[in-house]
């Protein structure tokens, strides 16, 4: 497998590995890669098949270690998130490795503390969460929309550092994408969804208004950031006009950031079937079959 990051439970990194660190732009911080040829299917599909063997891998070392482990998934509309989600959780038990995608608060949860319905969503020992959105949602669309006041927005600016510390001394892995899509191509996956029916349920009004207000959410993001890009609980940027590399990358950096072993078991024996001893299954027409349409 590709080059790993080894990274315990309380934060800290250790880079193994042959690949050579991400260009810093003489400002100590990596800077975004330069724009790549569009990733071919076949390669594609041979590397995803590799880094999902690994995320098997990974999911048992969760289990077995006891490990919390809370992935968020943020970035703009038709930014790629949900199907490098889809890649990630495909081939992976539910029960160890479950998507959180919360709907708008109902009145009841409106008036709790705010991080309280997404604390009932974190995992227990052995389990890995990954949230579809998240607790950021206040810093990006309920400020822009205007679905929180002003003063909900800046105490959540102030909890939020507060917050993610938290749950890091409870031992918990905090890992935080933020997907970045260009205009272009954001445009083109929004013509993209109105054209095909199939897709058109991933656009709503909302997604349409937000789109008119792009710059006051790229100003969003930047406060966010500013607030919550923390050493403890960094974000990790996704160049994702390309949704191959996107989810590629993605997996592959997730892989590298916690230490793992292969903990798979040997292949397993199938025991004979047990011998017919007089059994009479019941007629056939006493039950309801579909029927074979294809």
């Amino acid at each position: 497998m590709a080059a790993k990051e080894a990274k315990n439970v309380t934060g800290k990194v250790k880079r193994k590995g042959r690949r050579a660190p991400a260009p810093t732009g003489g400002s100590g911080r990596p800077v975004e890669p330069p724009p790549m040829a569009k990733l071919g299917n076949k390669a594609y599909l041979k590397e995803l098949a590799t880094l999902q063997l690994e995320l098997i891998k990974l999911q048992e070392w969760i289990r077995s270690q006891g490990l919390k482990v809370v992935v968020l998934f943020e970035g703009r509309d038709a930014a790629g998130k949900g199907g490098t989600i889809k890649r990630i959780t495909e081939s992976l038990n539910p029960r160890i490795c479950r998507v959180v995608a919360l709907g708008t608060p109902t009145e009841r949860e409106k008036s709790q503390w705010y991080f309280q319905r997404y604390v009932a969503q974190l995992p227990a020992a052995g389990e890995m969460v990954i949230f579809d959105r998240s607790w950021y949602n206040r810093a990006g669309v309920e400020h822009v929309m205007g679905f929180c006041t002003d003063e909900e927005y800046r105490e959540f600016l102030r909890s939020v550092p507060e917050f993610e510390a938290m749950l890091l001394r409870s031992g918990i892995l905090l890992v935080k994408y933020w997907f970045s899509v260009s205009d272009e191509e954001q445009e083109r996956r929004f013509q993209e969804r109105i054209a095909n029916p199939t897709k058109r349920w991933k656009l709503s009004p909302m997604d349409l208004e937000a789109r008119a207000k792009w710059v006051e959410y790229s100003k969003a993001k930047d406060e966010m950031f500013l607030h919550t890009d923390t050493e403890q609980a960094p974000w990790y940027v996704v160049v994702s006009d390309d949704k191959r590399r996107a989810r590629l990358n993605v997996i592959w950096h997730l892989l590298g950031l916690i230490s793992y072993e292969d903990l798979t078991p040997e292949p397993l024996v199938l025991p004979p079937r047990q011998p017919d001893t007089g059994y009479v299954r019941p007629p056939l027409a006493e039950q309801t079959f579909i029927p074979n349409v294809y």
